[in-house]
């Protein structure tokens, strides 16, 4: 296979995507959370009072990193941990309402990032690019063993 570029350029655009999602986090007021803690957030919005176990699985971050964020998310107020009915030695990760005033400003930030990554973009080449991409990640979680 010759030279491929894939690795390099996903760092870049996570890099820049990241320096402008937080300047427009900003720009809407928020700053409450940065750009990793909002990924967090946004999974908790979908569904609330869930286990770290199953927000590690959905971030894609392990546990001890996501356990340092919920540490800082809870001290800021965002987050609160409840011991699960069903399991005591668990853990279910819920929303304050804080947190759930700041989604409407944070879904407006979303669609502003989505709208300038596909900038001139088709919706077949859209379509297209999200399916590959779909792929990329499968065959990384299926390397580390997820599904």
């Amino acid at each position: 296979m010759r030279n491929r570029q894939i690795g390099f350029l996903i760092s870049l655009i996570k890099q820049y995507g990241g320096r402008i999602f937080e300047k427009m986090l900003v720009e809407y007021g928020i700053e409450e959370f940065n750009g990793p803690q909002g990924r967090i957030l946004y999974i908790l919005w979908e569904q609330d009072a869930i286990s770290i176990q199953e927000l590690s699985e959905k971030s894609g971050l392990a546990n001890t990193t996501l356990t340092s964020m919920l540490d800082r998310m809870e001290a800021k107020g965002l987050v609160t941990r409840n011991p699960d009915a069903k399991d005591r030695r668990k853990y279910l990760i819920a929303l304050t309402a804080g947190a759930r005033s700041l989604k409407d400003a944070y879904e407006q930030v979303s669609a502003r990032m989505t709208e300038l990554y596909y900038q001139g973009f088709s919706d077949a080449e859209i379509t297209r690019l999200e399916k590959q991409l779909r792929r990329i990640l499968n065959n990384l979680r299926k390397r580390i063993g997820e599904k």
